[in-house]
């Protein structure tokens, strides 16, 4: 296979117009070629079983959705906001919520994990964690005056946007 690759790839750029969509069709025809490579040996013409193999990925390509896609000319105008919130504001909180989570201690991070995001009880989170229910309480507690802490200071910041 490795003496036909350019011979190959011509014929796959003959068959799509472009250079980057040969490439990526000759690689997902050489990808089925290798899974059922007892079959390609055994076929009494190897090339012209490549070639079809070659056509029918193409098609395959063709018949995506992805490629009827029109660019459009001008971008849309995003959704208005829910609640004076939009979908970017809740990526951020999102990201600077896990940027305060990865501050806090392996423990009482687990803790706010177990607890708040896996809604498990004080009971259910000392058994996972191995320890006194006194300590699981003790533990949110700080996690969550250290992540409002952290918080506040995070949007009194000139230098978050």
């Amino acid at each position: 296979m490795t003496g036909r690759l350019p011979a190959l790839r011509r014929v796959a750029y003959l068959l799509c117009g472009d250079w980057h969509t040969a490439d990526d069709v000759l690689s997902a025809a050489l990808v089925r070629l290798l899974l059922h490579w007892p079959k390609v040996a055994a076929a009494d013409n190897v090339e012209g079983y490549v070639r079809r193999v070659l056509v029918r990925t193409m098609l395959n390509e063709r018949r995506r959705p992805w490629h009827r896609e029109q660019p459009l000319g001008v971008m849309p105008e995003p959704p208005p906001a829910v609640g004076g919130r939009t979908g970017s504001d809740a990526v951020d909180e999102r990201v600077s919520l896990l940027a305060l989570l990865d501050e806090l201690p392996p423990r009482r991070r687990a803790v706010v994990v177990l607890r708040y995001c896996c809604d498990l009880s004080v009971e259910e989170t000392a058994r996972e964690l191995g320890c006194s229910t006194g300590t699981v309480k003790s533990q949110a507690a700080r996690a969550l005056d250290t992540l409002r802490e952290r918080m506040s200071v995070q949007e009194e910041s000139p230098w978050t946007s």
